[in-house]
């Protein structure tokens, strides 16, 4: 997933409304604003001061012209926020059978109605093989070494999501929980169970009734945001 615009790096001043962020552009000390496309906590992620990068626009139609895409770590390595970015990376490394647990799938279909009222993020086909429904969770949250966690507060839709792929399982489709981790710094995964013990519940039902669950790193760059290598997940997650 390439960015439309070439990005500009900026400082962040706040993040407040959760989609608002005031900010300072580095090249000309301008002031502006710029919409954050992330509703969670962004725990770490969102502390003022903070080096990030905007993707500017020139779309008569946004009222914002500037849309917050990543934040600066330490050692150089970087974090995407914006959460509508992994299913965009995922469907394309779907499409290129670039996944090796779900390569052998040739038809990939996003959006597709199932179980109670939802929409499954990719609905995957191939003739002789079981379904595969697959749910895409955005991972960036690292409160030590180079351990990613999901979620970063409450979800209760996530939870939700988890049962809907146990339900696939009982129907006797394949169903697989895919943890995409947005930032460069980590190499395992593993549940934030503290911040959210029904989803770390929710998690473990799933799985004992046979759910799947995988994650994957990000290659990250001022340019795009690639599907990277996948990253281990920690017994009992």
């Amino acid at each position: 997933m390439r960015f439309q615009t070439p990005l500009v790096p900026a400082r962040l001043i706040r993040r407040y409304k959760r989609f608002l962020a005031d900010l300072t552009l580095e090249a000309t000390g301008q002031e502006v604003v710029a919409h954050c496309p992330n509703p969670g906590s962004m725990m770490g992620l969102a502390e003022p001061g903070m080096r990030v990068w905007l993707e500017p626009n020139d779309d008569p139609k946004k009222k914002l012209k500037f849309g917050w895409r990543l934040v600066e770590l330490e050692d150089a390595h970087l974090a995407g926020i914006d959460t509508a970015v992994p299913n965009r990376v995922v469907k394309e490394a779907l499409q290129k059978r670039a996944v090796p647990e779900l390569a052998a799938y040739e038809t990939v279909k996003a959006e597709v109605k199932y179980s109670k009222n939802s929409r499954v993020d990719f609905l995957l086909t191939q003739a002789g093989l079981p379904d595969v429904y697959v749910e895409v969770k955005n991972v960036h949250l690292r409160r030590t070494g180079t351990l990613a966690e999901f979620p970063d507060c409450v979800t209760e839709r996530g939870a939700k999501h988890l049962g809907d792929l146990s339900d696939m399982v009982a129907e006797g489709h394949r169903a697989v929980m895919f943890y995409l981790v947005q930032r460069t710094d980590c190499s395992t995964f593993k549940l934030a169970r503290d911040l959210d013990p029904s989803y770390g519940a929710a998690f473990d039902a799933a799985t004992s009734n046979g759910v799947e669950a995988i994650a994957y790193g990000t290659r990250i760059s001022h340019e795009a945001i690639v599907l990277g290598p996948k990253v281990d997940v920690c017994e009992n997650a």
